[in-house]
């Protein structure tokens, strides 16, 4: 059983936001597997899904309960480090450009709020992150991350019309990622995917 967590905020005013990537992604992976509605979970203050994606079992999880407090949907299923070894966390990444992702495993969550949250709930960093980038790059592909004075605006910000159709494909590609994570392994996605 792989437990996968969008991470986001809750309400229509942060859809297609920059800190909803994670969110979003997993929302797309459910589509594409042809998953079940997600419906709320009060225990988990969250919306579950839970399905299968070839034959391995998933529970996908979107926390509810804001940001900085996504710890508080996890902790309840994971209760091990056993069980935080098949957790997959898909959140937004300043430090990757806009059509870029990457996978990780056993890391800190480089400032990111909702990943410090889930770390302090399970009490290790030994699961599987999947880092969606977001910051704005150079036509030769360099980093222009927005300064700490403008981040806050910039995270809660929504995505421009060509940003969005830049998502699209990379949604599709963490989409793929999810599933041979769920059905080959972390290391064989990690292979296949951070190469590129």
């Amino acid at each position: 059983m792989f437990y996968i967590i969008g991470l986001g905020n809750p309400g229509e005013e942060y859809d297609n936001t920059r800190h909803n990537v994670g969110r979003m992604s997993v929302e797309i992976f459910s589509k594409n597997h042809k998953l079940p509605e997600f419906s709320i979970n009060k225990k988990l203050r969250a919306l579950v899904s839970e399905g299968k994606v070839g034959r391995d079992k998933v529970t996908l999880v979107l926390p509810e309960t804001f940001m900085n407090k996504s710890g508080e949907s996890v902790k309840p299923i994971i209760t091990s480090k056993k069980k935080a070894a098949s957790l997959v966390v898909v959140s937004d990444d300043l430090d990757l450009p806009l059509g870029r992702f990457k996978i990780a495993f056993n890391r800190g969550s480089g400032g990111h709020k909702g990943v410090e949250s889930i770390i302090r709930a399970v009490k290790t960093e030994e699961f599987i992150r999947v880092k969606v980038g977001i910051s704005p790059s150079t036509a030769s592909g360099k980093l222009r991350k927005p300064d700490s004075k403008e981040i806050l605006d910039f995270i809660i910000g929504k995505f421009k019309k060509p940003e969005l159709e830049k998502m699209k494909k990379v949604f599709k590609k963490v989409s793929e990622a999810l599933e041979m994570i769920v059905v080959e392994g972390k290391d064989r996605a990690m292979g296949e995917f951070n190469s590129r």
